[in-house]
């Protein structure tokens, strides 16, 4: 069974930094691309950052220049490094495959992280 597993969120003060990390079961990470996302309460859940299997990356405008996406798949595992974090970043943070893990005929998605960044 599929398992995305998201951890590192917390509570940060603007400027900060987070590391949040991804890890999968098995290794459906391996010759996928892999992306972060998030959700902020009452919008709709953004792409973030994308990591190709050859380690290609892209970066949607709210993180460009800040946020930083890495894979280590012998570790199954996908970072996304988040510095200079602004309260708009605020959100609950997933990650997911592209194309993403299916449970049945839904999309599966970890119970993802919060981050939230406040004084």
């Amino acid at each position: 069974q599929v398992q995305l597993v998201e951890s590192g969120g917390g509570l940060v003060q603007p400027g900060g930094s987070l590391r949040l990390s991804c890890v999968a079961s098995g290794g459906i990470f391996e010759n996928n691309a892999v992306a972060w996302y998030r959700q902020a309460p009452g919008r709709q859940r953004e792409e973030v950052a994308i990591i190709a299997s050859n380690n290609a990356t892209l970066y949607k405008e709210p993180g460009k220049g800040r946020f930083t996406i890495s894979r280590d798949d012998a570790r199954n595992t996908v970072y996304l490094q988040m510095n200079s974090l602004k309260p708009e970043d605020t959100a609950v943070y997933h990650c997911n495959t592209i194309p993403p893990q299916l449970s049945g005929r839904q999309v599966y998605w970890g119970q993802g992280t919060q981050v939230t960044v406040s004084s």
